[in-house]
């Protein structure tokens, strides 16, 4: 299989069949922007054409994981900028979450700094997330006037239950390492030159295993999460489109870049 292609996923095979991606745009914290975002809906798909994949990894480059959408981007959505336009909701654009579901080896989420948004997403809907300690995670859409239409509403619930759900996406609050691996939203904290390491051996280990009884179990264990996405995120994704329209979500962006505090109205 090719990876070429892809200028914002750094993609690397290596001969034991650990395929590491790695979100490459750290001049702006690995945040998303649609070119990435068109080459997330893809990667997944090719990953499953090649034979040689036994174990998925995924990080970031420099010292986030992804600090979510990319600001800038929605702003200049706001201004009419269609060449930089931020591209939600394009259709398909939530085929990034059924295509990690549908990611026949298991991936590991080597979460090595800041995860917010749609970069808590994608390490959540991972198999299994490692995190650096000095890791943050969390959905902040709130504060942008945002509805979280990009999975978190589903995600988190299924995690953590109703209320402490809420409680995050309502407020939009980050946490620590700690805290989310109490939670159970990392299922292990290391030291943060220790990270890529434990994440190696892990993969070497589950890549040790026979392959389909790896993916078929991972294939039963998402069953009831597959569910959840058909039921949840298709409502999301639609309100997240509303409140892109609302002032308060402009208000916002214009705040962010001004550095102030946002006046909103409710409308």
């Amino acid at each position: 299989m090719d990876y070429e292609g892809y200028e914002f996923l750094k993609i690397a095979l290596d001969d034991e069949g650990i395929l590491t991606i790695t979100l490459n745009r750290p001049e702006r914290l690995n945040a998303t922007h649609p070119p990435m975002l068109d080459e997330l809906e893809r990667i997944f798909h090719d990953i499953n054409r090649d034979p040689a994949v036994h174990v998925v990894v995924l990080t970031g480059a420099g010292r986030a994981f992804c600090a979510g959408g990319d600001i800038k981007a929605m702003s200049d959505r706001n201004t009419g900028d269609e060449d930089h336009a931020w591209a939600i909701p394009k259709p398909g654009r939530h085929d990034i979450v059924r295509g990690l579901l549908a990611l026949e080896p298991p991936i590991i989420a080597a979460v090595n700094g800041v995860a917010v948004g749609a970069g808590a997403t994608l390490a959540l809907f991972c198999d299994i997330v490692i995190a650096s300690d000095t890791a943050r995670i969390g959905d902040s859409h709130i504060k942008l006037g945002m509805v979280p239409g990009d999975g978190g509403t589903v995600i988190f619930s299924h995690l953590l239950g109703l209320q402490k759900a809420k409680q995050l996406l309502l407020t939009g609050d980050l946490i620590d390492a700690a805290e989310a691996e109490r939670l159970g939203l990392f299922s292990e904290v290391a030291p943060g030159e220790e990270l890529m390491g434990r994440v190696l051996d892990l993969a070497r280990r589950i890549a040790a295993n026979p392959r389909l009884a790896v993916r078929w179990t991972k294939m039963s264990l998402n069953r009831r999460l597959e569910e959840e996405v058909l039921l949840g995120q298709l409502p999301a994704s639609s309100l997240e489109w509303l409140s892109l329209q609302m002032e308060d979500h402009k208000e916002a962006i214009r705040a962010y870049e001004e550095n102030r505090p946002p006046q909103y109205t409710g409308r």
